[in-house]
């Protein structure tokens, strides 16, 4: 038991720590706070939307209108997160944040000039689009900005808090100034949070200086670029899990969003306020846990964490029948709430860590569309639901839905757990190599788990020159001689490195490479290390130098290939 207690101490104290490193690391601060402001200023805005467009045309039009919003961004998240991946991620969300800024401001002047409703709708449609680029950037800036991946945890843990904390105030904010001024001045209320959103990037400084995220010369064709998200979840069953997991979850909410006010109306009979009551007990579970997470960082099991949290999401809302109490519902509502903040934070924390950093902004887009197409499926199916189903049993079929899928799913969880320990020792060899030491921590932690050890006896030729280059190496034991053209240049030492040449380049090899000794090295294959290196710009810049180094002025000064 006093073990327990030390390890929670522990917990705690390693947390609290990471909140600190959040709090003083200044890059992070301020994108956490422009991501609150987006927040506010989104939800304020879509209070006002929805009230003007229930003013000039009822529910019809409310429906239309969020169709347009929510439909055309789905669509369009996907493609528009390519520039998350293709140039400086500060930069793509500050243009967001101007292009919707821009197009509220002239919303509020159509409202003000008597233009038709159908402008106005319009312009919603295109700030839904021109929002789109701005989360997947943010959540694939963030791992940049971490050093350590507790502060990551605890960034993601501060940004879920925000957006409850958003769900709050933006609405609030919202009707206040409705009821105390118009439609339009909320308008250019939102604009001007949105505005001090991208003053809050502008000021982030980079971690390492770098004018894009990627070089434009390392582009594929625009259809690969559009769909290397889609070919990344799918190539990889980690990230297609968390993904599939997560769509399960958002359609579940769709339902949740229509079932609240089912479980107020018509099981509970509780009246209009309860359905408010409701959606606050849920917002105030997704504050608590984001403490649950907080507690957690550091632990290690942000699968198992995961797979907690989208329980949580789901099988309360099938325990809601037992008892028709709206206390006992409200107590329900909460534990979704922290199951919800709990399956984000670890989700997306796991995916900043899984994906590849040069399509992680596209990663992040598809999982986006995937949210607002199966959120908006799941509130389409609820009422046929209800109908079919009666209220209890809809519930009931609602609230098992994610167990029967998370269950099955858990040694998979499990296993994910399992490989994503990090190997400490690989990765601080990994992190002294002047050209990897640049790259983000969650980059580093995915070639430290892919590095495969090999052992080569004496004499060996690791590689020769003239060869395909197919792999980079680091010594970790022994030593290796180095040849040029036949004539020795050059003895390695466990900490050296070779191979990057022939990958970064797409040359042969520049040179042979014969072990002294038995020798041990970490071995990173092509496909591991070049999208690494040459899709972050700072890193592909350093190791540049490094090899007009090596190669120096008619290769006179060449060491390793």
């Amino acid at each position: 038991m006093l073990a327990r207690v030390r390890n929670l101490i522990n917990r705690l104290g390693e947390a609290i720590e990471a909140f600190r490193g959040v709090a003083r690391n200044g890059g992070l601060l301020r994108l956490e706070l422009a991501w609150g402001c987006s927040v506010i200023g989104a939800w304020a805005y879509g209070i006002a939307v929805v009230v003007y467009a229930y003013e000039q045309g009822g529910a019809e039009a409310v429906g239309l209108v969020g169709l347009l919003r929510w439909g055309l961004a789905a669509v369009v998240s996907p493609f528009a997160a390519v520039l998350g991946d293709r140039y400086d991620r500060r930069v793509v969300m500050v243009a967001s944040d101007l292009v919707r800024a821009a197009l509220i401001v002239a919303a509020a002047f159509a409202i003000y000039s008597d233009a038709a409703p159908a402008v106005v709708y319009l312009f919603a449609a295109l700030v839904g689009i021109a929002g789109t680029p701005f989360r997947p950037a943010e959540a694939a800036y963030t791992p940049r900005l971490a050093r350590t991946p507790e502060e990551l945890s605890a960034a993601n843990v501060v940004a879920a808090g925000i957006e409850s904390v958003g769900i709050f105030v933006g609405p609030a904010l919202g009707a206040l100034l409705l009821a105390a001024t118009s439609t339009g001045t909320v308008f250019l209320a939102t604009a001007g949070l949105i505005l001090l959103s991208a003053l809050l990037i502008l000021d982030i400084r980079p971690p390492s200086p770098s004018t894009s995220e990627r070089d434009a010369d390392a582009a594929g064709t625009v259809s690969e670029e559009l769909l290397a998200g889609f070919r990344t979840i799918l190539a990889n069953r980690r990230i297609a899990l968390l993904v599939g997991l997560f769509s399960a979850q958002t359609f579940v909410d769709g339902l949740l969003g229509v079932l609240i006010a089912v479980i107020a109306l018509s099981f509970l009979d509780a009246g209009a306020s309860a359905v408010g009551w409701l959606n606050a007990a849920s917002g105030i579970g997704g504050l608590l846990g984001a403490m649950v997470a907080a507690a957690l960082i550091g632990r290690g099991r942000l699968a198992g964490d995961f797979g907690l949290g989208v329980l949580l999401f789901g099988l309360p809302l099938a325990l809601v029948p037992v008892w028709r109490n709206e206390a006992f519902a409200l107590l329900l509502l909460a534990v979704i709430g922290v199951g919800n903040t709990l399956a984000d934070v670890s989700g997306m924390t796991l995916l900043q860590r899984s994906a590849p950093d040069a399509v992680l902004s596209r990663v992040f887009g598809v999982l986006e569309a995937l949210l607002l197409l199966t959120v908006g499926l799941g509130a389409i199916t609820a009422p046929a639901l209800v109908s079919a189903l009666g209220t209890e049993w809809s519930l009931v079929v609602a609230g098992l839905l994610l167990p029967v899928l998370v269950v099955p799913a858990w040694p998979v969880l499990r296993r994910i757990d399992l490989e994503a320990e990090v190997p400490i020792e690989r990765l601080e060899r990994l992190r002294h190599i002047p050209f990897l030491s640049p790259l983000p921590e969650a980059t580093l932690e995915q070639l430290a788990r892919a590095a495969v050890a090999k052992t080569f006896k004496p004499g060996d030729e690791i590689v020769r020159q003239g060869d395909a280059g197919d792999r980079f190496y680091v010594l970790t034991s022994g030593s290796v001689d180095v040849f040029v053209d036949g004539a020795w240049t050059a003895t390695l030492e466990p900490g050296d490195y070779f191979g990057e040449i022939a990958l970064l380049r797409d040359t042969p090899r520049t040179a042979t490479v014969r072990t002294r000794e038995e020798t041990h090295v970490l071995a990173l294959s092509r496909e591991q290390f070049v999208p690494a290196v040459a899709g972050y710009a700072p890193a592909s810049g350093s190791a540049d130098a490094v090899i007009g180094l090596r190669l120096g002025p008619g290769r006179a000064t060449f060491v390793p290939p």
